[in-house]
């Protein structure tokens, strides 16, 4: 759908259903007469429609949501209905305004600590939301947000809704610091992550419902309930204890505020503890056991029978737990089971240690029990198998960049054998490629999952070298971080190389305009001996992806010297000397070698010692080294 130069997907958070008229489907059989009679029903807030419900945010170019004052914790959504009362008097015209550029904050999206009708935000509270935030780790999501947000801030009771993912910040700075980081992060299928900031209602979970007295009598009531031969508690229907229903003391744990204050007396006062018993409770979710994971790590039974869980999947808040015994009968959950070993299964996949389920052992589970963390190895850098080639390829490789970087590419056509081939591929992803960066790349991606049709893996596959530079002078203009390519030789004969080339890039300004997107590319180049020392490329396949997070800030941070046809201009005599001298004895070449003592004020010391640790951090590339 196209809305103001934008195009979203039918799913997009973004769009909005479009007006159809209720008799027939053409633009003209409608009656005309509708809106203005619909505008008096409304009170004549044309250009609104009533509710601030999730399908009438479409017109925030940068996809940002901006909710009424009315948006709370709860999970409901206000479905468009053309024939009903507005959701909140004002919302049609803020609408309208907001679309127009005349909202009284100076435009759409978020506005400091005005609420999104204007008001003022008394609770000094923001709600982040993250569209998709499901499918995203919270241990790579927060730390990456953090990151690159520019003002520090605590995220408050982050939790997944449906699909989104949500937290809460209460500072109005670091609510529009992190306005202003939506669209800065990529995931790993190339995706930039939105995020949307809206004033919001203070946390549900602050309301506390139990006063300092009422948590002492709890505290006296589980103290009397534990059992210290067995380090076992039992909270079974706690709410109908005599000691706290004496009291008037009401301890309903399906209640987060509640739930987490049991908690936390268990991680104050017995967190060795091996068993807890919350049978009879009416819990119906389990995101706030969550933290039994850390806050109780000896938890090796757990009795959660006789509650509302109503599906397996809760189970997955509390997988980290290394249970033995786990009891879930008398939950709906155990009723969406065909048979016994199909919910055995379910179980166990959360709990692969798990002997006993519901009273009932279960046989010995079959697994490695690592206790010891493992860590995926660093990566290494380039391979090139031997220096002779190593010196090849590097000279290849700056010479083939300097001409694809330059603008006009097509020089390249003394790089290509007549008959070489190419091919383009992009990640594939289900998701709708416009949302993406990688959208000029898409059209031309031949990625053999996403495309089953030969006919058009055929045409992807571009054919002698005339059409493969044709395609190539097509792509975006860039610059490519030469610091940042690792080589890898792949295959290598007297009469054949095959090596593949990694790295960033960014695509640069044409006709004033430019992206700041980062990209990484992975290039296998397969070769042929050209002249003296020279490579032909006979073929070239080129995967384009988002970089990530970390490759980003890592990128560009040394660029290299520009390439010139006098790479050592004039110099005074004992400068000139100094450079010869310094570029015998670091290895590099002269253009890196007069950059370095360039760098340190000519001071010859200074810039050995410079480039020993540089040298030794492994961050001086390897065309340095080329002469």
């Amino acid at each position: 759908m196209a809305d103001g130069g934008h195009y979203y997907n039918e799913h997009d958070d973004r769009t909005a259903p479009q007006f159809r008229n209720r008799k027939g489907r053409g633009s003209h059989k409608g009656r005309s007469y509708d809106r203005s009679r619909r505008d008096r029903q409304r009170g004549s807030h044309s250009g609104g429609f009533g509710g601030p419900g999730p399908r009438s945010r479409l017109d925030d170019p940068d996809g940002d949501v901006t909710m009424s004052d009315n948006s709370q914790d709860s999970n409901s959504q206000h479905r468009f209905n053309p024939y009903g009362r507005p959701f909140r008097k004002g919302d049609g015209r803020f609408d309208r305004d907001r679309r127009q550029g005349k909202g009284r904050g100076g435009g759409g999206g978020f506005r400091g600590g005005n609420s999104g009708g204007g008001g003022k935000n008394r609770s000094g509270w923001y709600k982040v939301t993250i569209p998709h935030g499901r499918k995203y780790d919270k241990k790579w999501i927060l730390p990456a947000l953090q990151n690159i947000c520019t003002v520090p801030y605590t995220p408050v009771h982050y939790h997944v809704d449906h699909n989104r993912a949500h937290f809460y910040v209460d500072d109005s700075s670091a609510a529009n610091a992190l306005h202003k980081c939506s669209h800065k992060i990529t995931d790993t299928d190339g995706y930039k992550v939105e995020v949307h900031v809206n004033p919001s209602a203070p946390p549900s979970f602050l309301l506390l419902d139990l006063k300092p007295e009422h948590v002492e009598h709890l505290k006296h009531c589980m103290e009397k309930r534990f059992d210290a031969s067995q380090q076992a508690l039992d909270l079974n229907n706690i709410r109908t204890d005599p000691d706290l229903v004496s009291q008037n003391i009401e301890v309903i744990l399906n209640r987060k505020t509640t739930m987490e204050t049991v908690i936390k007396i268990i991680e104050e006062n017995i967190p060795e503890l091996a068993g807890l018993n919350l049978s009879n409770n009416r819990i119906h979710k389990l995101d706030e056991l969550a933290d039994l994971v850390t806050k109780v790590p000896h938890l090796k039974t757990l009795n959660l029978s006789h509650n509302e869980l109503k599906s397996d999947r809760e189970l997955d808040k509390v997988k980290g737990l290394k249970l033995v015994e786990l009891w879930l009968n008398r939950n709906p959950l155990c009723d969406l089971f065909k048979d016994q070993a199909s919910y055995i299964s379910a179980v166990r996949q959360r709990f692969p240690r798990l002997l006993k389920l519901d009273g009932h052992d279960l046989p010995p589970p079959i697994g490695f029990d690592v206790e010891t963390p493992t860590t995926i190895p660093p990566c290494k850098g380039s391979w090139f198998g031997f220096d002779e080639i190593k010196a090849h390829i590097l000279q290849f490789l700056q010479q083939y960049y300097n001409i694809y970087d330059s603008g006009d590419r097509q020089p390249l056509l003394d790089a290509y054998h007549d008959g070489a081939s190419l091919s383009l591929t992009t990640p594939y992803s289900t998701q709708n490629p416009s949302r993406s960066s990688l959208g000029e790349y898409h059209k031309d991606s031949r990625n053999l999952k996403r495309l089953k049709d030969s006919t058009v893996r055929f045409r992807l596959l571009k054919h002698t070298r005339l059409n493969v530079v044709a395609f190539l002078n097509e792509l975006p203009k860039t610059q490519h971080d030469i610091a940042s390519f690792t080589v890898d030789v792949n295959t290598y004969t007297n009469t054949l190389l095959s090596f593949t080339v990694s790295g960033v890039f960014k695509e640069v300004a044409v006709d004033g305009k430019s992206r700041d997107s980062t990209m990484a590319f992975s290039r296998v180049f397969i070769t042929v001996p050209a002249g003296n020392s020279g490579l032909c490329i006979v073929n070239d396949q080129l995967f384009i992806r988002m970089a990530t997070t970390e490759e980003i800030r890592r990128a560009f941070v040394a660029p290299a010297p520009t390439p010139s046809s006098s790479p050592v201009p004039t110099l005074t005599a004992p400068q000139q000397e100094m450079l010869t001298a310094f570029s015998v004895k670091s290895g590099m070449n002269l253009e890196w070698s007069q950059k370095c003592l360039q760098d340190n004020e000519w001071d010859f010391n200074r810039a050995g010692a410079i480039f020993t640790q540089l040298k030794a951090d492994g961050k001086i590339p390897d065309v340095a080294f080329i002469k």
